[in-house]
């Protein structure tokens, strides 16, 4: 059991990283849109590749734009949060309980 609680443990820390880096490209991307960057910088193409998906999925089940701000990212960033609070939190109390 203890490998176990282990695996989740180290689970739980990569989950937080990939949460927490995700957060950043989110939080780039928002900064990008407010000035006009090059569409064709590579940073830029990256950044969009990445995170376009999730929130073109987010933008056409909730319709967030309000006045012509874009209030997708917020609503992605906190789901972000939630994950990391709740999901992250969850496996490392199990993760204790079965050490």
């Amino acid at each position: 059991m203890v490998v176990m609680g282990n695996l989740l443990v180290a689970l739980a820390k990569v989950l937080s990283l990939v949460l927490n880096i995700y957060m950043w490209v989110i939080i780039a991307r928002a900064v990008l849109s407010w000035v006009s960057p090059d569409p064709y910088n590579p940073i830029v193409r990256f950044i969009h590749g990445l995170t376009e998906p999730v929130l073109s999925q987010v933008r056409r089940r909730l319709p967030l734009i309000f006045g012509g701000i874009d209030l997708t990212p917020m609503a992605v960033l906190l789901v972000i949060i939630f994950l990391e609070t709740f999901v992250v939190s969850t496996l490392i109390e199990i993760a204790a309980g079965m050490r």
